[in-house]
């Protein structure tokens, strides 16, 4: 498995997270709980655009 195939097995990991954790926050009650969750799914987002971002400019020196 190349470099960039990990990256790119990574981002979409992520991804899934961040969607996890945006439906999580659709569901709490409570408005601090659902703050914390949204700031996760987007810090979560970021990391998976950067993998993305890593994936796509050819990582795998191969």
């Amino acid at each position: 498995m190349s470099v960039g195939d990990e990256y790119r097995i990574r981002a979409r990991e992520l991804e899934a997270r961040a969607q996890e954790w945006k439906q999580a926050a659709e569901r709490a009650t409570d408005p601090e709980q659902r703050k914390r969750l949204t700031d996760k799914a987007q810090r979560v987002q970021k990391q998976s655009e950067q993998a993305s971002r890593v994936a796509g400019q050819g990582a795998d020196p191969a």
